[in-house]
């Protein structure tokens, strides 16, 4: 057995796991768009070419929702199948353990795991606001307004943000101190250079106190001023109209929250729900791999069907309960996602490492 040429077992059991995912996730995803679609096609008051993006990026949505749930209903579907036709039986009887007929499963999920991870640092992430842009029937609607935050020790006004242009049209830069305002930066246009934004013609007023009361001000003309370093005109569109980040847009913001100490929960409750949650499926691989019947005669088909699907949806609608409260702020989202990950996966190593010794 070699990396680029597997063993016959190998290949075998990937090759069926491969169908059986593909077949669940898409049948699942386009279910999912399709029943989206019927349900908003009153609101579609775009032409047929736009309903056609609607869908595909709604089922863009669904395969980055929904992947984890085929990852574990392909195991189940290929090893109830194999039990079923007896192949299980046969390959044990070959002499092959638990561990090395789960490894080409466990590879292939760790691999479908891997390839959505790429997706969500990308633009497959903001799928679903595509699709609320065409729902909406704002399909050039890109700007946002008045936007107002924290930078720094200053605060920042944009009156204006194309996060396509990459352009401010009207910024203003203020630092309070106190009760009193110490300076303002005014400029009617702001460049994003890829690190920084670059306001232009900028006009800045300080103000000269004395004894506590204003007494005069000075004025100068900046030709440029860098300011607002690591705001991505994404993330600022994100963070303040709520819209959704991708992987590394999300980690960007969580650093640039904690460099103004503001509250970050929910970008990072973002996060760890593309990146922590979905390892869930891998580990629940391990345990239903483990835990279903290896023998047809020791197998009641419908009940042991039914406890899997059960106990998979269970685990999920845990986890996407607690996602929600992570995000919310009610909890830290590290009690809401990594705690409960870890504790799964803890579960899945104890049954890896003790459950080999029953054919059962």
């Amino acid at each position: 057995m070699s990396l680029f040429y597997p063993s016959l077992h190998f290949r075998y059991l990937a090759n069926h796991y491969i169908k059986n995912l593909l077949a669940i996730l898409f049948g699942l995803s386009f279910a999912f768009a399709s029943i989206d679609y019927f349900q908003h096609m009153q609101k579609l008051d775009v032409s047929s070419n736009y309903k056609i993006l609607y869908i595909f990026y709604m089922w863009q949505e669904a395969l980055g929702l929904l992947y984890p749930l085929a990852i574990v209903f392909a195991v189940i579907m290929t090893k109830l199948a194999f039990v079923k036709n007896n192949t299980m039986g046969a390959l044990h009887a070959f002499g092959y353990t638990k561990k090395r007929l789960l490894f080409p499963i466990f590879v292939v999920a760790s691999l479908t795991y891997a390839i959505f991870l790429y997706l969500h640092t990308t633009e497959f992430s903001y799928a679903k606001d595509k699709a609320n842009m065409l729902l909406e029937n704002q399909l050039h609607a890109y700007n946002v307004n008045d936007v107002f935050f924290k930078y720094n020790d200053t605060f920042v006004y944009i009156k204006k943000l194309d996060p396509i242009e990459k352009k401010i049209e009207g910024i203003t830069i203020f630092k309070v101190a106190g009760y009193q305002v110490r300076y303002t930066i005014k400029a009617p246009i702001a460049v994003f250079n890829g690190e920084e934004w670059i306001a232009q013609d900028a006009t800045v007023k300080t103000h000269i106190y004395k004894n506590g009361e204003l007494v005069r001000y000075s004025v100068d003309q900046k030709e440029r001023i860098a300011t607002l370093h690591g705001y991505k005109p994404k993330i600022i569109e994100s963070l303040y109209e709520g819209k959704a980040l991708n992987v590394m847009d999300a980690y960007n913001t969580w650093k640039l929250l904690q460099a103004q100490n503001l509250n970050s929960d929910k970008i990072r409750a973002t996060m760890y729900d593309k990146v922590i949650v979905p390892l869930f499926a891998l580990a629940l691989v391990i345990i239903l791999f483990f835990k279903l019947p290896f023998h047809a005669r020791m197998m009641n088909f419908g009940a042991v069907v039914a406890l899997s699907l059960g106990a998979t949806f269970l685990v999920w609608g845990i986890l996407f309960g607690l996602a929600q409260i992570g995000s919310n702020g009610v909890l830290i989202p590290e009690a809401t996602a990594i705690v409960p990950i870890v504790l799964l996966w803890i579960y899945a190593i104890y049954v890896f490492f003790t459950d080999e010794r029953r054919i059962a």
